[in-house]
């Protein structure tokens, strides 16, 4: 009997040079990417250590942006135990570490304050007396934020009556980072340990992608803006709300052990180039194709008013000021490590968009797809794909999105275009025609794709093909509503997704009672029998829906799906 070979073992991580706090947080992961880019062996700090499920979802993300794992070790620590509640294993784990970066924080408005106290000043405490045992110990990184430590004197422990009035006055976030600050700085100098605390304004996303991972703070006045429940802005016209993107603040911090030394440094990290807040959010609108405020309101007007009326969570409000910040130090950091700001204006449009994609946080993972919003016909649409060379367009249902196309395209053999149709998902109104949309998000490509309807977009998929026939190659059409005897899953009540623009199933619904009109059914069994390009009629084998939200079940048998459609494009190629 042959034996089974062996399986072959994971190989060992060289022994880390940095440690994480924080590595499973919202920047910790970015960093942990960038230090593993560089080469660096690197321990992250994973609640329940290694092989659970915490340490497999961010092992999972570094391998999909890129990263090799392989130098990554992951120890499990409690921040709010003395000695961050390491094993002896895992503390022999990090014997050699040279370089500390403390990320780990509860960043939550609305806090209790012994939550917040517990995570934000003693755990920034536990750390750094864990810190000053390392005996080849180069720095500490502390993160804190940009409205914090602009103190020049820093008090530890502040007077019990003193913590209490800022806790009353800010709340209990920014409080316990305020304090975890000084803690940090006094007891640092008193142990000799060298620091650094860097102070970032409000990260966003990430420069190129957008991806962000973190829904609240500014986030949360996009989500606003995007449900139209923003008509009034907080604060005046010289209000300053700064960002900085997360891979350039991921970098910085990288950077930061190599480029600083002496015993105690700080840096305020923020786009100096970010507009006033009313511009920011003009800005965001006009791209997000939605109204932006009608009218500034001081924010002291604001926090007197219920928050039932407002929206607005009364700790956010402290940020909302006119104060500018010192940024030459990091600056200067920055320069000698060869590092610039992306375009602010851009960056704010990718983060944005990214926004709405993953719908502010309610999608499951992996099902929105990154994409982009373009002018089409008057709508501000939303495209997923290759908008210049695609072999193959496809169109939704009403009560679904360009997302429902996910499974069928990642099948499909060449490029692929997906939007989502005026007024539906998250492209805006128009008061332009089907056919003239979709002309218009044609327009741009430089091939005759196949363009692929579903169900009840099949009218506007063929009277386009009637009007272009020279911009075509072939027309598929899914379960097509021709008759009372279709049994089409996309002929049920629609149910929008938090990413759709107010008002998507409301006028999902009336697309689906005109499509079921008699008169719309005679004309669209006439546009099949006429089309001027090849069609090919693809039935729904799956049946009716179960529910009324799983509107998006024409697609689900995706590998038949993308079978059929790509053999009907060969099937034109062959005869062309």
């Amino acid at each position: 009997m042959n034996a089974k070979p062996a399986t072959p073992t994971p190989p060992t991580p060289a022994p880390p040079r940095t440690f994480v706090l924080g590595a499973t947080g919202f920047l910790g992961r970015w960093l942990v990417l960038e230090l593993l880019g560089r080469g660096e062996p690197v321990a992250a700090s994973v609640r329940g250590g290694r092989d659970t499920p915490r340490d497999t979802e961010l092992r999972d993300w570094l391998r999909a942006h890129g990263a090799d794992d392989t130098a990554l070790t992951t120890v499990a620590a409690d921040l709010t135990r003395p000695g961050l509640g390491l094993s002896p294993e895992d503390d022999a784990r990090l014997a050699h570490v040279q370089d500390v970066h403390n990320l780990a924080a509860r960043y939550r408005f609305g806090l209790p304050r012994a939550e917040a106290h517990a995570a934000n000043v003693d755990g920034a405490l536990h750390t750094l007396h864990w810190a000053a045992g390392l005996t080849g110990l180069r720095r500490l990184v502390h993160l804190s934020g940009y409205r914090v430590g602009r103190d020049a004197a820093p008090r530890h422990p502040l007077p019990a009556a003193e913590a209490d009035a800022l806790y009353a006055r800010l709340g209990a976030y920014e409080a316990s980072k305020q304090l975890g600050d000084a803690a940090v700085r006094v007891t640092a100098a008193r142990l000799g340990v060298p620091l650094t605390t860097v102070n970032p304004s409000s990260v966003i996303g990430h420069s190129v992608t957008g991806e962000a991972g973190q829904y609240i703070g500014p986030a949360e006045l996009v989500r606003q803006l995007w449900a139209g429940r923003l008509p009034l802005l907080p604060g005046t016209s010289r209000t300053f709300l700064p960002v900085v993107a997360v891979d350039h603040l991921a970098r910085f911090l990288a950077a930061v052990p190599e480029h600083d030394d002496g015993p105690a440094r700080a840096h305020t990290v923020l786009d100096p180039a970010t507009p006033p807040l009313p511009e920011l959010i003009a800005l965001l609108a006009d791209h997000l194709g939605v109204p932006a405020p009608r009218r500034l309101v001081p924010v002291g007007l604001v926090r007197r008013l219920p928050r039932a009326l407002t929206g607005a969570d009364p700790e956010t409000l402290s940020f909302l000021s006119e104060d500018t910040y010192d940024t030459a130090s990091a600056d200067r950091l920055a320069r000698a490590a060869g590092l610039h700001h992306p375009p602010v204006a851009e960056l704010l449009r990718r983060w944005a968009t990214r926004l709405v994609a993953d719908g502010f946080g309610t999608e499951p993972p992996g099902r929105a797809l990154p994409g982009e919003f373009a002018e089409a016909a008057g709508s501000r649409s939303y495209l997923v794909g290759d908008t210049t060379d695609a072999r193959y367009v496809l169109l939704h249902g009403p009560g679904a999105d360009a997302d429902a196309w996910h499974e069928v395209t990642a099948r499909l053999d060449a490029p692929t275009l997906a939007a989502d149709l005026p007024g539906l998902g998250r492209s805006s109104r128009t008061t332009a025609p089907d056919e003239q949309w979709l002309a218009a998000l044609l327009g741009p490509l430089r091939t005759r794709p196949v363009l692929i309807a579903a169900a009840t977009t099949a009218g506007i998929a063929l009277r386009y093909a009637a009007t272009h026939p020279d911009r075509l190659a072939g027309v598929v059409v899914i379960a097509p509503t021709t008759s009372s005897a279709d049994h089409s899953p996309i002929g049920r009540s629609p149910a929008a997704t938090p990413a759709h623009r107010p008002g998507a199933s409301r006028r999902a619904a009336r697309r689906l009672r005109h499509s079921v009109r008699p008169a719309e059914r005679a004309a669209l069994a006439d546009l099949l029998r006429t089309c001027p390009v090849p069609v090919r009629v693809l039935p729904d084998p799956a049946g009716p829906s179960p529910t009324s939200r799983d509107v998006t079940r024409p697609y689900t048998y995706a590998p038949e799906l993308a079978a059929a459609i790509a053999e009907f494009a060969h099937s034109l190629s062959a005869s062309d």
